[in-house]
């Protein structure tokens, strides 16, 4: 366990060095031209900002984006701040960043509070950054029927890599570059849908890289 932990940290450090400057924005879609401007940061920001109990909403990706912003405020993370920009962000819930931490750790966080510091430990900002920008899909704005309607095809995301989408009866699987670890599974589709960002709820969190 020991070995994989280190050797995986080892390749996302280096796919951070890899990051790409976020996609420029595609052709408004004809049908979302007068899509409103409230952006992602917006409603991962709804409950306060705070740790809780509920593993199944978003505190600690946003307590992840947050933490890059703070270290490096001109990241192409500030996308998701952006609200009149154009992105699909898959997100992932408290409970897939502590399966992550898990994985990577051999232990299973008991709070939200220890998945956050168990994930810093183990991420500095650069990686945190490319694993975070490889869940968007800048300059497009793909509400569940455009992700289901991209089944068998992969998504270009703003670190660079591309993640792949499947349908298998009424789920939808993304899947990402780490061929030894479960695929994410869409779990809520549409979050703030109507604007121009829209993103989707995953159970993992998506790896740039095959981890050993």
């Amino acid at each position: 366990m020991k070995t994989r932990i280190t050797t995986g940290l080892a390749a996302l450090a280096t796919a951070a060095l890899t990051l790409t400057a976020v996609a420029p924005a595609q052709a408004s879609e004809p049908a979302e031209r007068k899509a409103g401007n409230r952006s992602l940061a917006k409603v991962l920001a709804a409950d306060g900002n705070r740790l809780d109990r509920n593993w199944q909403d978003f505190d600690i990706l946003e307590k992840g984006v947050l933490t890059v912003l703070k270290a490096k405020p001109e990241s192409p993370v500030a996308l998701l701040t952006q609200g009149r920009k154009r992105a699909t962000v898959f997100l992932p819930t408290d409970a897939a960043f502590r399966a992550l931490v898990t994985d990577l750790t051999g232990k299973k966080p008991r709070t939200e509070r220890a998945t956050v510091r168990a994930l810093l430990k183990v991420a500095d900002v650069d990686t945190l950054e490319t694993v975070l920008l490889y869940h968007v899909v800048a300059g497009r704005t793909l509400t569940s029927p455009k992700v289901v309607a991209s089944a068998g095809k992969r998504l270009t995301t703003a670190q660079g890599g591309k993640v792949g989408i499947r349908v298998r009866g009424k789920k939808v699987i993304v899947s990402d570059l780490d061929k030894n670890d479960r695929n994410a599974r869409v779990v809520v589709v549409d979050i703030n849908r109507g604007n121009k960002q829209v993103g989707h709820a995953v159970n993992r969190v998506l790896r740039p890289i095959d981890l050993p």
